[in-house]
């Protein structure tokens, strides 16, 4: 298989409290599970960066994308929306067209980070592959907002079936 036949799939994830970081690891083995479906593993390299660490080339060298994050007060975390701030321009008009998925871990709503990577991916001017995912962990008090977080099984489930979505897109 040449590298020009290898598609990849970038992950691309900000993570506190570990809720987001276990739903981008959740569609990483979604996408590993019908690779091997598929009898395709050689075909698709997933990457997953945490949103700090993922840089424009990370974008352009990428076949497909999820994106995931924490809502925080009504907003996107602020470590995701500063990886697409640094980001957007370097990729502007030049992932036109592909596929993405968008995970939103969330203390009740998590629609108003949805929309603002929504708004984002349309200035990209990416392809939704599916609709977004918001996972509710009803963290509601100081306490239950800081702690560590552990997403249930369907929940994980729900994230590696958009994984899988890409995956299958890809390949």
């Amino acid at each position: 298989m040449t590298p020009a036949e290898i598609k990849t799939l970038l992950i691309v994830w900000h993570s506190r409290t570990g809720a987001a970081r276990q739903m981008a690891q959740a569609a990483a083995n979604g996408a590993r599970d019908i690779a091997a479906q598929l009898q395709a593993e050689d075909a698709l390299n997933i990457v997953v960066k945490e949103a700090a660490q993922a840089e424009s080339g990370d974008l352009l060298g990428a076949d497909a994308y999820a994106f995931c994050a924490p809502e925080n007060l009504a907003a996107l975390s602020g470590a995701m929306k500063e990886f697409f701030d640094r980001n957007y321009y370097g990729v502007l008009d030049r992932l036109n067209g592909r596929p993405y998925v968008i995970m939103v871990s969330a203390g009740s709503d998590g629609s108003a980070a949805v929309r603002q990577m929504e708004r984002i991916c349309t200035g990209w001017r990416l392809a939704p592959a599916a609709a977004p995912l918001i996972v509710n962990t009803a963290a509601q008090t100081a306490e239950a907002i800081l702690a560590p977080k552990r997403i249930t099984d369907a929940d994980k489930s729900a994230c590696a079936t958009l994984g899988g979505t890409l995956a299958a897109l890809l390949l």
